[in-house]
């Protein structure tokens, strides 16, 4: 689950990471009073899931109320287009109203779970402010990485370690290991998947600041934090997978043509690959899960067919503990229910498949049979060219 900036910072606050006076403000009327209320220059930020916000106009400097009050004004419920965002762009509904400070160096400050150690991984860098990734493309021996304990935390000789190594002056350093360490704990707090601060600054009068900060708290952990849920913008997800969240389906909307209903992650990311080896795209990734019903099925296929781009279908379950027949009884009822036009291909096997192979032959439908899985693949993208 990500969130916004301004609840990044707000976690970071309570673990004692120094960040700039900032107030959230959803008008132009609570901009203009939060700009007053912090005085000077203020920076205005736009607050959407989405990096590259300052390239696409939703970052700008105000040097007073009055001209706070206007950038909110042209900021609020404009589209925001980012590379991150993609050309559909965020509508803007939240500002960031935050003091300048007196930057004297930007620098990088990350956190991941690097699953072959299986340990948090902190990375630091002097080159802050740019893309991580293109940092780690161009110049890899830039960032300095220091894995770490999460049942002990990062350790202080760590974090100094960090903090020399990217330049920090000897009389900032106790400062910036600090930061370091606290972000450390709250990153394993909040059982985080991400926490990066980019860029992590030095001011002039030599202390230290989150300038701005991402975190991305893993769902599976989301019962143990009942205040993190309330952080959940669901105006910033999209709806289909908002939808399908409600159903206890795994689904997330991709760029193609053809849509995956399947059972278990590994066997959809197959049913992926093997729809671009047949030349197609796939629309989605849904992951009906192991033991799913009737019901659930109908439901995947309604949160299928709302995807306008789906021109077919292409079911590929392997029955298990979701037996065929139970996979076939929901597909029929969701073909009479939805009123389904769209081609679909299924290719099942397992725990009573030939019932289910009866069943959907019985229904009446039209439905398309693959032999295998290459066969079912090639079938699919057939069918969805000739419906483009």
């Amino acid at each position: 689950m990500k969130i916004h900036e301004y609840q990044a910072k707000a976690i970071l606050g309570r673990f004692n990471v120094p960040v700039p006076r900032g107030e959230v403000a959803a008008t132009v009327e609570e901009a203009d009073r939060a700009a007053k209320q912090i005085g000077g220059s203020v920076v205005v930020k736009a607050q959407i899931h989405a990096g590259g916000r300052g390239k696409g106009g939703g970052v700008k400097v105000a040097k007073d109320a009055a001209e706070t009050a206007e950038l909110a004004r042209n900021m609020l419920g404009m589209r925001l287009v980012t590379h991150q965002t993609g050309p559909a762009g965020r509508i803007v509904k939240r500002l960031l109203i935050e003091e300048t400070l007196p930057i004297e160096r930007e620098l990088y400050l990350g956190i991941v779970l690097d699953r072959v150690q299986g340990k948090p991984v902190f990375m630091a860098s002097a080159a802050g402010g740019m893309e991580i990734e293109e940092v780690a493309a161009r110049t890899p021996e830039a960032i300095l990485k220091e894995a770490f304990d999460p049942a002990s935390g990062l350790a202080p000789f760590q974090a100094r370690k960090l903090a020399f190594g990217i330049g920090i002056p000897p009389a900032s350093v106790n400062a910036a290991a600090a930061a370091m360490t606290a972000l450390a704990k709250a990153y394993v707090a909040t059982d985080a998947t991400l926490a990066e601060i980019n860029p992590f600054i030095l001011t002039a009068d030599g202390k230290v600041y989150a300038l701005d900060a991402k975190f991305t708290l893993d769902d599976n952990a989301l019962y143990r934090h009942k205040d993190l849920i309330e952080l959940r913008d669901l105006d910033e997800e999209d709806p289909l997978e908002v939808e399908a969240s409600r159903f206890g389906l795994n689904y997330i909307k991709l760029d193609g043509t053809v849509g995956c209903m399947v059972n278990g992650a590994g066997l959809a990311m197959a049913t992926m690959d093997i729809i671009q080896f047949a030349g197609g795209s796939p629309a989605n990734f849904l992951d009906v899960g192991g033991g799913a019903s009737a019901d659930q099925v109908k439901n995947a296929f309604r949160i299928l067919l709302a995807d306008s781009s789906v021109k077919a279908v292409l079911i590929n379950i392997f029955g298990g503990i979701l037996r065929c027949d139970t996979l076939a009884t929901g597909v029929v009822a969701a073909a009479r229910d939805l009123h389904i036009e769209v081609p679909i291909v299924v290719r099942m096997e397992g725990t009573n498949v030939e019932a289910g192979r009866r069943i959907l032959l019985d229904s009446g439908f039209n439905f398309t049979v693959g032999a295998d899985m290459r066969d079912a693949a090639e079938k699919v993208v057939k069918l969805a060219a000739q419906q483009v």
